[in-house]
């Protein structure tokens, strides 16, 4: 449909179309002031974002909205405000359904509000590679920091279970680490090749030089004491930093990345499950809303029909 003349897109949702379903929400469903002064906020934040993208109400179609509701996830919005914002937009174009203004509805095959609870960052592939290549392993300390980043990447363990790792807990000849973890449960997690190198290189290069005090701990400082948790965070945002990585980061980042590209590769849930050491497997199940909502970008940027 084409935009009157001199009408801008915001405009054209704001101060048309959202007055009249604001005033139906009152005197045909009698929602109270609260409800309506909420669903009005959200709806002038989707008219912002109509205008930014050149977006017309009444043509924006099922594509745009994931767009839009996947942009606010991706901005922290809670939960409860993502399907806030769902249940207004569903409200909106039900109603201009009604009044023929559109003649469909492109958020009845949007994804139910439960399914908007905040999902994990993660980074991509490249985005992987660029953070393990940003330590400078001519230096010791560089050298050690990628085999921690390297670790962290290939097995996914939390911050605090990564410094914990002992030697005698890390084996490189079949390849596996036993990590201890919440309420002292142990597992054995895979460690890759790439990563049993690296440590390798830092076990025969690095560690005995930093090693005073005949420690447990794999990861030493420079002092021979155990790596903290606050220290390798600010190691490994400096290494963000230096890839070049824009988005929050933290070892949780790496640590749902490990888990999303697990999956995205066809790793099995239970197995994620277990190396994530999840007690229920509903807490390993939102990567598979993630890997789910990236394939439907996919379909929807490159389906003819989509």
């Amino acid at each position: 449909m084409s935009r009157p003349k001199g009408l801008g897109v915001a405009e054209r949702l704001t101060s048309r179309w959202l007055p009249e379903y604001l005033a139906a929400l009152v005197v045909e469903r009698g929602l109270a002031a609260n409800t309506v002064a909420s669903y009005r906020s959200d709806l002038l934040r989707f008219g912002q974002w109509l205008e930014r993208h050149n977006l017309d109400v009444l043509a924006c179609d099922r594509a745009d909205l994931r767009r839009y509701l996947s942009e606010l996830r991706g901005q922290g919005l809670a939960a409860r405000s993502a399907a806030r914002a769902l249940a207004a937009l569903r409200s909106l174009f039900r109603f201009l359904v009604a009044v023929e203004a559109r003649s469909s509805d492109p958020t009845e095959e949007l994804e139910s509000p439960k399914l908007l609870r905040a999902l994990p960052h993660f980074l991509t592939f490249e985005q992987v590679e660029s953070l393990l290549a940003a330590p400078d392993v001519s230096r010791p300390l560089g050298l050690r920091d990628r085999a921690m980043l390297e670790t962290l990447y290939a097995t996914g363990v939390r911050v605090s279970e990564l410094v914990s790792l002992t030697i005698a807990n890390v084996r490189l000849d079949p390849g596996f680490v036993r990590v201890l973890g919440k309420g002292s449960k142990e597992r054995v997690v895979p460690l890759g090749s790439s990563a049993r190198g690296w440590i390798a290189r830092y076990l025969e290069e690095v560690r005995p030089r930093h090693d005073r005090r005949r420690a447990a701990e794999l990861f030493l400082t420079t002092r021979g004491e155990p790596m903290t948790r606050q220290a390798f965070w600010y190691a490994l945002k400096k290494y963000g930093r230096q890839a070049g990585i824009e988005v929050p980061l933290s070892p949780h980042v790496v640590r749902h990345s490990f888990a999303t590209h697990l999956l995205e590769h066809g790793a099995d849930l239970r197995a994620v499950q277990a190396m994530l050491g999840h007690a229920d497997i509903s807490t390993t199940e939102i990567y598979t809303h993630v890997t789910r909502e990236r394939l439907r970008q996919l379909y929807d940027r490159a389906h003819p029909r989509a």
